[in-house]
């Protein structure tokens, strides 16, 4: 056995390597030690746990004084029947590693997630900032600097050196590196131990603040959506190759169009600036280098798009603004989403995105690996890929303008809250309220933008970006919104006042205190806003498996879950999770809208099968355009 020593806050700790079954013993004995809690750990070939070709290759058992690392191919057996024993784990990203163990050792994530703490949750009911927010971020190694022990090494930048010293890269090192590395074996180890002394500081302190309920729901809900990501969603890998050539083929033929115009290189904005200037295009914005600013915000309303991709029809669109746009979203979409489906599926063509339910300061969850959380909301061509199970067929629940019934809710807008009660459509409500009886599209479209700028955090130029209102109709349709509905202004100041002049923070109804940044109060709204709506969510899904509908769900994307049902049960199924959804919020009824999609996830955006084939219903124009030859 090899024996590694390192400091750690001023005093020696060993790192265990076993190298035959002998050495066993001792790591037996370890277990079987007075510590509580231990932690725990792996190393693997990548982080796809369900790519055919991904590995697990160490595994870490660890307490503040001793790490042990295990090597899977050895001594497999003897991780997996430590991980069984009856006692509780801490793991930092727990998902991660419980996915890992479930897919390589057999053991069930159902069994040791609840025996599991995840430091990360803890540090993100601590402080869920960024380090570029000003928070020290969730990642293992600046917490452990912070908690720990200032000098704790960097070990995922320490391993990235050691790879390339290999003739390695950051992609390969992790397959690549030998398994007897002493840097490798190393902070591997390093790492249960700084993990295990992080859980003894940030465990206190989520109890002290009271946030104790909070950390058992989130571990809770991270289980449930660990199952969705090993559940997997089916892909029509056919469907997708296909895609994947056409959307290269839009790329290169919208290329075409904006070489027309005298733009070579469509990522160049020189080229673009000059190109659109010379057509007579005022540019004004400017980049931090003084640089003329052509970025999509900028493009988008001069092809007459809003940034929905919507047809504004406030003016005729520049075809070479269109043509920019398209050819890097088709070239994008290409890369990021159909070549990225078929290197990430596993071996039964299934894929699994990687579900994030911490994943931003106000805890809203996340799909990443491919990004699916980035779709435009009116498109049905890459949800088209993903199709139901032989038998069943997709259904789908959202919730029905969830964040605005929260604001109503929270800021107790009786004239909002009517509207709700009486079932109305709440942006005609408020056009009618301010326009009179003969209000427009356009006046429901600007006021159903002011409404979520109230959300989101959108100002003027922003909201006149979406509408393709002129800015001085955005600021008086601003002003109008808050006369009628006084008491989100009211509700505003009060946090923003509170914040300045108390702690710099927001504490939602949820009891999760999110902090705000000196010079942006004013995201004091939006942030428990958009937070409590991600809450409702995640307390859906917990409720959908505690009413045992948990084994239809597949993902959850904004604020819609999507699931699939036996074909002849899939109308009862979805009426059952759309009601498990519901809920009365602060005397606000939360209300969701559950449907039948069909063959796959794209049938509930427009697509309608053809002859085998998909095509476009009329009233779900397809957003990314017609091929130019």
């Amino acid at each position: 056995m090899r024996t590694l020593t390192h400091s750690v806050a001023g005093s020696t700790v060993g790192i265990h390597i076993p190298e035959r079954r002998d050495d066993l013993d001792r790591f037996r004995a370890f277990l079987a030690q007075g510590d509580k809690v231990l932690a725990f750990d792996t190393e693997t070939t990548g982080l796809d746990v369900y790519t055919p070709e991904h590995r697990l290759r160490l595994a870490q058992f660890g307490n503040s004084r001793e790490a042990w690392v295990l090597r899977a191919d050895a001594f497999g057996e003897e991780i997996a029947a430590a991980l069984r024993q009856p006692r509780p784990y801490t793991m930092h990203n727990a998902q991660y590693d419980l996915l890992v163990v479930d897919r390589h050792l057999g053991v069930r994530l159902e069994d040791l997630g609840p025996r599991t703490y995840d430091t990360r949750v803890l540090a993100h009911l601590l402080d869920p900032r960024a380090p570029q927010e000003g928070g020290i971020g969730l990642a293992l190694k600046p917490l452990s600097a912070v908690y720990v022990d200032p000098d704790a090494p960097d070990t995922q930048e320490g391993l990235t050196t050691e790879f390339r010293r290999l003739g390695l890269t950051k992609a390969t090192g992790w397959a690549g590196i030998p398994i007897d590395n002493e840097l490798y074996t190393r902070y591997a180890g390093l790492d249960v131990i700084f993990a295990h002394r992080l859980f003894r500081v940030l465990g206190p302190m989520v109890r002290e603040i009271g946030l104790d309920h909070l950390s058992k729901f989130e571990h809770h809900l991270q289980i449930l959506l660990a199952i969705l990501q090993r559940r997997g969603f089916r892909l029509d890998v056919p469907y997708v190759e296909t895609l994947r050539t056409d959307l290269l083929a839009d790329a290169e033929a919208y290329k075409r169009v904006a070489g027309r115009y005298g733009v070579t290189n469509v990522n160049s904005t020189t080229q673009v600036a000059a190109a659109l200037a010379a057509m007579g295009e005022a540019l004004t914005e400017r980049t931090a280098s003084g640089a003329t600013k052509v970025d999509k915000g900028v493009l988008l309303p001069l092809a007459d798009l809003s940034l929905g991709w919507e047809r504004l029809d406030v003016r005729a669109p520049n075809l070479l603004a269109d043509a920019v746009l398209r050819s890097k979203r088709a070239e994008k979409w290409a890369t990021a989403y159909a070549s990225a489906f078929l290197d990430l599926k596993d071996a039964d063509d299934r894929l699994h995105p990687s579900i994030g339910a911490l994943q931003a300061r106000t805890a809203r969850m996340s799909i990443s690996r491919p990004p699916l959380q980035q779709l435009p909301s009116s498109d049905w061509t890459i949800r088209r890929a993903f199709v139901a199970d032989p038998g069943h067929t997709i259904i789908a629940a959202d919730y029905q303008a969830v964040e605005m019934r929260v604001l109503a809710a929270l800021a107790d807008v009786p004239r909002m809250k009517e509207a709700i009660a009486n079932g109305e459509d709440l942006h005609a409500f408020t056009a009618r309220l301010i326009e009179g009886d003969g209000f427009t599209k356009r006046h429901r479209k600007l006021y159903k933008g002011v409404g979520f700028g109230k959300v989101y955090g959108g100002g003027a130029v922003t909201l006149a970006r979406q509408t393709g209102a002129d800015l001085d109709a955005v600021k008086r349709a601003i002003a109008a919104y808050d006369r009628v509905y006084p008491e989100i202004k009211r509700y505003s100041r009060r946090l923003m006042e509170r914040a300045e002049f108390g702690r710099r923070e927001v504490v939602t109804p949820s009891g999760r205190h999110l902090p705000l940044d000196r010079d942006r109060l004013y995201a004091a709204t939006n942030y428990v806003v958009q937070s409590t709506a991600r809450d409702l969510l995640a307390q859906a899904i917990a409720d959908i498996f505690a009413a045992g509908l948990g084994d239809h769900l597949l993902l959850p994307v904004h604020d819609e879950l999507i699931a699939q049902a036996p074909t002849a049960d899939a109308e009862e199924v979805i009426r059952e999770i759309g009601r498990a959804m519901e809920s009365t919020f602060f005397g606000v009824r939360i209300e969701s809208d559950p449907d039948v999609y069909g063959p796959s996830w794209g049938h509930g955006y427009g697509c309608a099968e053809k002859k085998g084939r998909c095509v476009v219903r009329e009233s779900h124009p397809r957003k990314w355009g017609v091929r130019h030859d």
